[in-house]
């Protein structure tokens, strides 16, 4: 064979390409290693599947690996298979023509045959090559096509033009030598011919590649395994242990693996010593193939409420790591759950490291959640003490969803447990507080406050216990925001006892207390707009309540204004809210009130009344876990009316 050399220059893209790669598309430097692992891999797929058709090249899969070999004295590194291979047309036309990918063209041929035995190809673009111009001087490409003698050299120094030569010596399959730049910490440009950094990128990205990686001796080199023992002599392999574990779980049939294999997978890849509370292994088949295997942890990790949390999944592609917490995949309210989505076809940017905006990871991401949130389902009716283990552990962050995932709110209301005045033991879920309604109550009651405590004695609850109505107690931050965006669950409406009238009474009793009522309405009409006057900075109305048996006064809001504490919240989040004016509450048979009215008959412009009417509203905010405006004054006042007392 006469050897045939040419100079070529690169296409106008794939010069402006070339300088792209080495200045701004790729955000980290060890990517190039994945890239040509990646590359590797696709053509030991692409020789497999040629061995399958009746004229095929005969090839034993045990033998089909890749090698990695580095040279400390010449400082390169060199990725060899021996898969496929490519011709000299080849090379020309997907190293120096931009955009063309040998694994695509593979791709469409074979969905035009409708022939499926592509699955396993990684690749779906031609740039990857390029990556390896971020950290070289000059690259050098030897490649021998199956079934064919002889082979082709290509290199070139990432400027305009690239040499390609046919050569009489080239074994089958690829190989790729980067002559590396020097080593320059200061812009991440490591060591490559380090073993332990080569070690590291590939057990980080390419840890679950099918095929075995194996690192071998450069010529006149010995090399040391992981512990640092002589591994054999010069151009032998130094270490038959692949450096890669090629034990993607997710890809294997879930009756094949069992649990203590799924608990190890956890551990490495959360590194979380706990076993993982539950398992979700799911396969999506049609359109757009994907394997999931996801991980609910039996604990909280500690970071989950800070704002920099880490989210567990992560994105695969063919088995090739692509990125950590995936963003894309699930939302924020489930980011305490771990795991690995491989994609078998994925709308990838040139890099591959930042995921554009698809309809189907949008698909995925539905699936997921669905999934998720199925799986809690399905421990809350068939294993109550673990899911009452998920809830106490992740309850506060799933109750979030109900905010922000306005899809899935009634799967979350599903899932949902909250404590109840029926128990003090293990919360309620919804369902379970609706079968225990009353006859003729329409509405879910709750109480959002600090404490269970405070909520049990708060005056708004008074009414509530006399007649043995069941209330909700939500004490989570995010109770507050949560109850304001449900309107209701299983057609009942949800509905604060701390807003809006209340009168729990039936229709008979609200007629037999009407001549009584009316009665009281009378007698109080001149106290009400007078002490709504001398309150009026604090309050915006004072009216005679039906929610109180024992204490004197209660402060409430309209049905849809917004509660003190979410008032709070948001100024904490920086927005300007404007304040709330609450409604005070008079309980018309307690002895302070009617006292106060028989006063204010006698002497309406008497100071100790105005003081009393401050005392009144500042113990009604404390009853409430409010905060006064002026708790020194409020102090002074409650000391000379005890002080008069004695």
């Amino acid at each position: 064979m006469s050897s045939r050399v040419e100079t070529l220059e690169f296409q106008a893209e794939a010069r402006q390409l070339l300088q792209l790669m080495v200045h701004s598309i790729y955000s980290n430097k060890d990517i190039f290693l994945r890239e040509l692992i990646s590359n590797a891999s696709d053509a030991l797929d692409k020789l497999r599947i040629a061995s399958l058709v009746d004229d095929g090249p005969r090839v034993d899969p045990a033998d089909l690996q890749i090698e990695i070999e580095v040279d400390r004295e010449q400082r390169t590194l060199t990725v060899r298979d021996n898969g496929v291979g490519m011709s000299r047309d080849e090379v020309v036309g997907l190293i120096g023509t931009i955009a063309k990918s040998g694994t695509a063209e593979l791709l469409r041929k074979l969905r035009e045959s409708k022939d499926t035995a592509s699955s396993d190809l990684i690749g779906q673009f031609g740039v990857g090559f390029y990556s390896t111009f971020m950290v070289a001087d000059q690259v050098t490409l030897l490649t021998g096509r199956a079934g064919e003698s002889g082979g082709t050299r290509w290199e070139s120094d990432g400027g305009g033009t690239y040499v390609i030569e046919t050569v009489d010596d080239a074994p089958r399959g690829t190989a790729v030598t980067v002559h590396l730049k020097p080593e320059d910490s200061e812009d991440r440009l490591f060591d490559y011919t380090d073993e332990n950094k080569i070690r590291e990128i590939v057990k980080r990205y390419s840890d679950f590649i099918a095929w075995p990686i194996r690192l071998v001796a450069g010529p006149g080199e010995s090399s040391r395994d992981a512990e640092g023992d002589e591994a054999g002599e010069s151009g032998e392999e130094a270490d038959d242990k692949p450096l890669n574990s090629m034990k993607a779980l997710w890809a294997r049939p879930q009756s094949e693996v069992d649990k203590a294999e799924y608990d190890e997978f956890y551990r490495h890849l959360s590194h979380d010593w706990n076993d993982p509370l539950e398992v979700i292994h799911m396969k999506g088949e049609g359109t757009f193939e994907y394997e999931a295997l996801l991980f609910i942890p039996s604990r909280a990790p500690f970071d989950m409420f800070t704002r920099d949390a880490r989210r567990g999944v992560q994105l695969y592609v063919k088995r090739v790591f692509i990125m950590d917490d995936c963003a894309e995949l699930l939302p924020n309210y489930l980011r305490f759950v771990k795991g690995v989505v491989d994609a078998h076809d994925l709308s990838l940017n040139i890099s591959r490291e930042i995921l554009q905006q698809d309809r189907r990871i949008q698909l995925v991401r539905r699936r997921l959640v669905k999934k998720v949130l199925a799986s809690v389902r399905a421990l809350q009716e068939t294993d109550p003490e673990r899911y009452r283990t998920f809830w106490n552990e992740f309850g506060a962050a799933v109750k979030e969803g109900l905010v922000d995932d306005v899809d899935n709110q009634e799967a979350i209301l599903d899932i949902v447990s909250v404590e109840s005045t029926s128990d003090a033991g293990p919360a309620t879920t919804l369902r379970e507080y609706v079968e225990r309604m009353k006859d003729g109550q329409n509405e879910i009651y709750y109480l959002t406050g600090d404490s269970r405590a405070m909520i049990e004695n708060s005056p708004h609850m008074e009414a509530f216990q006399a007649r043995d109505y069941e209330v909700l107690i939500l004490t989570d931050p995010v109770d507050e925001v949560w109850v304001e965006r449900v309107a209701q669950f299983d057609g009942r409406p949800l509905q604060s006892i701390a807003k809006g009238q209340v009168d729990l009474g039936t229709d008979d009793e609200k007629k037999s207390n009407e001549l009584e009522r009316e009665q009281q309405r009378k007698d109080f009409a001149a106290l009400l707009p007078w002490l709504a006057g001398k309150l009026q900075e604090d309050v915006k109305e004072v009216r005679l309540s039906t929610r109180l048996t024992t204490s004197p006064a209660c402060l409430v809001g309209d049905t849809f204004d917004l509660t003190p504490a979410l008032e709070k919240m948001y100024r904490a989040m920086g927005q300007n809210v404007p304040h709330t004016q609450r409604i005070l509450e008079l309980n018309p048979t307690h002895p302070l009130i009617v006292g106060l009215r028989k006063a204010h008959e006698q002497d309406p412009d008497a100071t100790v009344l105005a003081e009393t009417g401050d005392l009144l509203y500042g113990m009604a905010l404390l009853a409430e876990g409010g905060e006064l405006r002026d708790p020194a004054r409020f102090s002074r006042l409650l000391a000379d009316r005890l002080a008069s007392a004695l």
